[in-house]
């Protein structure tokens, strides 16, 4: 087939629809056919000459075009290259002749066959034409590396064209714009306007690529070659400069301004809102200023102002979930159900503010959790322990850099409603110096007539904290500020007893852990005598955390024993405990073996729980001092100097030599001496083991006791009755003499402890001596 391109003919040929590309006369096209279609038409041109219809696709996704699909002009190309690939497609290069029109689709299936009309291109070689040409040409020498890819390449296929038409038509296929500028080219038949049109684009061209490399210059200035981040924000910098940023900063505003109109906030605070948002419009874009404007409007809208969650009011499901996440806590969880319950009725948080006071690991924070749950509220938890500087609380002012909201906003923005339960971790943590007392800042916090309005640096308006319920917690009373204190509801979350340690690790602990290591019941059991040896020779503690590593400890052993000896259970017993865990770490006191003189066994309350304290006397030749050791604090002291002088008062009356004080040395001796030791519940029983020591009468070894004394011989009340009863009844005391003003204690006793113990309460230490002595 002979294609003359200077007369209008009329052909037949198959139609190759492409996309992507669009192919210009007097250029090589290099393509990969794939479609069915495509090999179809590539296949019927070989007997045509290798010759065919190359058509653009107006929308290059669609995978299976029909014919309203394809442009209406294209060229006549001859296949120069056609390679086979392994996957099925072919790679072909063609060499495009001349324009066409398509006339007529003659054949849809299987591949498109189309009548085309050939368009000669209209050259009048007038003057006009010469000087475009020539002005085009020098453009391209001139500024070619801007315009094009590959500048060399593209000067030699002009340096080898044969008149204007082919040089034009290797510039608008080589240059840099879009397939539609080209379909526009292609579609063309006077090379005059070709001229021009191509003038215009290479003109705008040249000015986007001058301009992109005005941008790339002054980034290149700032840059420090080892930065590279640095070199990319320069770089957006630059462009948003260019593009004045218009777009992208309206954009923001109207984000920010929607989230304002729809997070329901109070009057004042939208205002306040939309004016920052106003003044962060006027501010420009890189500027530090609209850096802190932007971050405090984003606090503003990721705060909670109306969002809240329902309450569940089911007073018997919050019962239900304290009794299956807790086990005893008796007088604790019945406290949380009456504030619940007053709640529920009222339909407002009560007045006062719950604070759960105890040692480490009851389970304050556990319960905390527990009462949203029952709630069915959002919880969240701030820890307060070393917090000494108000604005940890407050939060700082927007003129300091890196500026934040308090710990309580930020909360309240994790929790995302305006009601969660709160809980202040370690409240007799906090500490105050020169930057303010954080203790003083919670006061506003924690008063429910002053929390509604509570006040924020950083928002510089109002936040309503009502609608929260906050729960505090503290390990000693003492250590919170008195008027903090008294804006709190204390609840005293005392240790657990032995028994309720035995009942929380069947119950809670060892599931928990074989859970967590992946073992079952049959794999690994523990007898009832190894937890409790657990828990009397290798913990001490008020809560069970401890225990609870050790039972994970032995976990972690059985399944390195089960993998690595080939076993399928383990059974833990005191002989295969010993040899997991090591020698007994703790021991407790035990009753005396017979009556002693001088030495009185007392019942002290620690911070693991209670335990038996002996106290030895002995006097010898001297010049009437009083020796005390043992490591004892002030109040022991104070107890031991008011024990001496009761007894040296009513010394005849105790039928104890006078003399005795004047020629000989008093020594008091608490065992454990490297222990520190304090509390006012010693005094009678230094009182009782003076008078054995200094009358020579035994004591009876089954006998323990506690509480104070004074000058007159009065037995004081204590605490932790509950606590040094236990202790008592594990060291094999039977009776426990106590202040008489302690029997209201007694009904916090376990029974089966009560049952096999005598309570004596007492007022008078005659009452006590008359007990204790043989």
């Amino acid at each position: 087939m002979r294609i003359d391109v200077n007369n209008v003919e009329v052909h037949t040929l198959p139609v190759l629809p492409v996309r992507g590309v669009v192919s210009l006369p007097n250029t090589e096209v290099r393509l990969e056919i794939g479609r069915l279609q495509s090999i179809e038409a590539l296949e019927a041109c070989e007997a045509n000459g290798n010759y065919v219809a190359l058509v653009s696709q107006i929308d290059p996704n669609v995978e299976r075009p029909q014919s309203e699909d394809l442009c209406h002009y294209g060229t006549i190309a001859k296949i120069t290259m056609k390679i086979k690939l392994p996957n099925g497609h072919y790679k072909v290069k063609f060499n495009s002749i001349t324009r066409i029109e398509i006339e007529e689709y003659t054949q849809l299936e299987p591949y498109f066959e189309a009548r085309v009309q050939t368009m000669p291109s209209l050259l009048t070689n007038s003057d006009k034409e010469e000087a475009m040409l020539r002005l085009l040409k020098e453009e391209i020498a001139e500024h070619g590396s801007l315009l094009f890819a590959h500048p060399t390449d593209v000067a030699s296929l002009i340096d080898e064209a044969e008149n204007a038409i082919a040089i034009t038509d290797i510039i608008a296929f080589y240059l840099r714009i879009s397939e539609e500028d080209k379909m526009k080219y292609l579609s063309m038949p006077s090379v005059e306007d070709r001229l021009s049109a191509l003038l215009k684009e290479v003109e705008k061209e040249k000015h986007i690529a001058q301009l992109e490399l005005k941008i790339n210059q002054e980034v290149k200035r700032a840059l420090d070659e080892h930065q590279k981040e640095f070199y990319l924000r320069e770089k957006m910098k630059a462009i948003q400069k260019e593009l004045g940023d218009e777009y992208s900063k309206e954009a923001v505003s109207e984000e920010f301004r929607e989230k304002v109109q729809s997070l329901g906030m109070p009057h004042a605070v939208k205002e306040k809102a939309l004016e920052e948002i106003k003044r962060f419009e006027m501010l420009p874009a890189n500027s530090s200023e609209s850096g802190v404007v932007r971050t405090y409007l984003e606090w503003l809208v990721a705060l909670p102002w109306s969002v809240q969650t329902e309450d569940n009011k089911d007073i018997l499901f919050a019962e239900e979930t304290l009794n299956k996440q807790h086990y005893g806590l008796e007088k604790v969880k019945e406290r949380i159900l009456e504030y619940l319950a007053v709640k529920t009725m009222t339909g407002k948080n009560p007045s006062t503010i719950l604070c759960l006071v105890g040692p480490p690991g009851v389970g304050k924070t556990s319960l905390a959790r527990s009462i949203a749950e029952a709630l069915g509220r959002k919880f969240v938890k701030v820890s307060l322990g070393g917090v000494k500087d108000e604005s940890e609380i407050r939060g700082h002012r927007r003129t300091y850099l890196g500026a934040l909201p308090g710990r309580l906003i930020q909360a309240m923005k994790k929790a995302g409603t305006i009601n969660p339960v709160f809980l202040l971790d370690e409240i007799d943590k906090m500490a105050s110096d020169h930057k303010g007392d954080p203790a003083s800042a919670m006061l506003e916090v924690l008063d429910p007539e002053q929390n509604s309005h509570f006040s924020d640096h950083y928002l510089e308006e109002e936040y309503d904290l009502s609608q929260v319920l906050f729960v505090a917690t503290a390990n000693y009373l003492e250590n919170i500020p008195a008027p903090l204190r008294d804006r709190m509801d204390i609840i005293h979350v005392d240790s657990y007893t032995e028994q309720e340690k035995f009942q929380i690790a069947i119950r809670y602990l060892i599931p928990r852990q074989l859970e967590i290591h992946g073992l079952t019941a049959h794999q690994l059991t523990l007898t009832d005598e190894v937890v409790m040896e657990l828990i009397q020779h290798y913990t001490r503690e008020a809560g069970v955390r401890q225990l609870e590593r050790l039972i994970g400890s032995i976990c972690r052993k059985t399944a390195r024993k089960l993998l690595g000896e080939g076993i399928d259970r383990i059974h833990v017993d005191s002989t295969m405990l010993k040899t997991l865990l090591g020698k007994h770490k703790f021991t407790h006191g035990l009753l005396e073996e017979q009556d002693q003189i001088g030495v009185v066994t007392g019942l002290a309350y620690t911070q693991f729980g209670g335990d038996i304290l002996p106290v030895e006397v002995t006097y010898y030749k001297g010049t009437g001092k009083m020796v005390l050791t043992g490591k004892l604090g002030d109040v022991m002291k104070e107890s031991a100097q008011t024990a001496i002088s009761y007894v040296r008062a009513n010394a005849e009356r105790l039928n104890i030599d006078p003399l005795l004080f004047k020629d000989h040395d008093i020594h008091i001796h608490v065992p454990e001496g490297a222990t520190p030791k304090d509390g006012p519940s010693a005094g009678v029983t230094m009182t009782t083991a003076l008078v054995s020591a200094l009358s020579k009468k035994p004591v009876k070894r089954e006998v323990g006791m506690t509480g104070e004394v004074t000058l007159r011989g009065r037995v004081l009340p204590i605490g932790g009755l509950k606590e040094k009863t236990i202790s008592a009844h594990r060291a094999g005391l039977k009776v426990v003499i106590m202040p008489k003003d302690n029997e209201k204690d007694l009904e916090d006793i376990p029974k089966c402890v009560k049952d096999e113990m005598i309570f004596i309460p007492v007022s008078t230490v005659d009452e006590v001596l008359q007990q204790a002595l043989r």
